[in-house]
């Protein structure tokens, strides 16, 4: 077995792949010292040591539309980084999510002889479930992160492992909720409302004027009650929130503290991604919401495979915590079932029970260093091993 240092390029198009993306790093580093990184991503993977070719934090855009009103950033950043593989060969490729972006350039890779690892599987089981046979046609292996994905892949004939999800090692808040709402100067006797936006400048625009809105549906019904806004690190808030917020509402923002904000607030109104499999592990129930532009929600809508988009929802297997997409946005329905998560003891319990399935079915966790030994059997033995495939913690041989 070659044990030499590897050059391992990895590429990451929005905040949560790139926080993945730098914790499986940083496994490699554990498990075998000495590797160079490159790529494409946000502060966390440059922060584990990846030299930064392209940064990702103006890439993170979501919806047909938006991606057209960015192509000419997007495709400099591909002609980039096919550049760099052409003329800096890594030993790997690892792709996290940004699905779009990322196929066409395995596709590049898969030319040039490079293996190609893909974290995060692309929710080709809830739309466009034809693009598997490309997905199979561009990479080496598939990890992903919910045991039921598998047998999809399996199915199809991809290589894939479950690998456990890495929110289950990374969600905890930093204290108590008691002693979190105290350092965040909040009202001990008065009720908090966490408000998780997204991250993308598009999500933002978006979210937080229906998000406004509802706030002041509920002022008016419960004064008392309060608001915090956790921000992702790199969010420019002077252009991107600070104009969409209502200053007589007296919210609460907070920088880098969303698992202290998930754990101190009493109910959530966030918006569907990742953030909803976070609140559900942290048992802080929940209302979910989702808006894109009529353009992209007309196309999506005829595509979707699946009734629910909250990935709290889709791991359960059922409808947990409700959602509102698109017209349901509406700031009055939000609100009413804020309302009765913060008011109806029992209906909270529910929700909260309902949540506790959803940990359970995430497992115990490992993942990052369960996709970083999948990396080191790729460069290794140029494939899978077979052993890998019992339980995302089974050692590699």
């Amino acid at each position: 077995m070659n044990t030499r240092p590897r050059h391992i390029m990895v590429v990451a198009g929005e905040a949560s792949g790139d926080q993945h993306a730098a914790e499986m790093v940083r496994a490699l580093e554990r498990l075998r010292p000495g590797n160079r990184y490159s790529g494409m991503g946000c502060d966390a993977l440059a922060a584990a040591g990846t030299e930064r070719i392209v940064d990702a934090r103006d890439l993170a855009v979501v919806g047909l539309w938006e991606v057209l009103a960015h192509y000419r950033d997007i495709r400099r950043a591909l002609d980039t980084l096919k550049a760099r593989l052409r003329a800096d060969p890594p030993d790997l490729l690892v792709l996290v999510d940004y699905v779009e972006f990322n196929l066409r350039l395995a596709r590049t890779a898969k030319a040039l002889g490079i293996p190609v690892l893909f974290y995060v599987s692309p929710q080709v089981w809830a739309w466009r479930a034809r693009r598997v046979r490309r997905i199979g046609e561009v990479i080496d292996a598939m990890a992903v992160l919910f045991p039921f994905e598998t047998e999809f892949y399996q199915r199809h004939g991809i290589p894939v492992r479950y690998v456990g999800n890495p929110l289950v090692d990374t969600v905890r808040p930093g204290a108590p909720p008691e002693v979190i709402r105290q350092d965040l100067d909040l009202d001990p006797e008065a009720q908090v409302v966490g408000l998780l936006p997204g991250s993308r400048r598009g999500e933002l625009r978006r979210h937080l004027p229906v998000m406004m809105q509802t706030c002041r549906w509920l002022r008016r019904r419960h004064p008392r009650v309060q608001f915090v806004l956790p921000l992702a690190p790199g969010v420019n808030v002077e252009r991107d929130v600070t104009p969409h917020l209502d200053p007589q509402l007296g919210i609460r923002q907070v920088t880098g503290r969303t698992h202290d904000v998930l754990a101190a607030s009493h109910t959530l109104i966030i918006a569907s991604g990742t953030a909803t499999l976070e609140a559900a592990l942290m048992g802080t129930p929940m209302a979910i919401l989702y808006r894109v532009s009529p353009l992209t929600y007309a196309v999506l809508k005829r595509m979707l495979l699946i009734r629910d988009i909250g990935l709290a929802n889709i791991v359960a297997g059922e409808r947990v915590v409700q959602e509102f997409v698109q017209s349901r946005a509406r700031p009055e329905a939000i609100g009413a079932e804020v309302e009765r998560l913060l008011t109806d003891p029992d209906y909270h319990q529910q929700v909260c029970q309902g949540l506790a399935r959803v940990r359970a079915r995430l497992g115990d966790g490992g993942a990052s260093e369960n996709v970083a030994r999948m990396a080191l059997e790729l460069m290794d033995h140029g494939r899978l091993l077979p052993s890998g495939n019992a339980s995302p913690t089974t050692e590699a041989s």
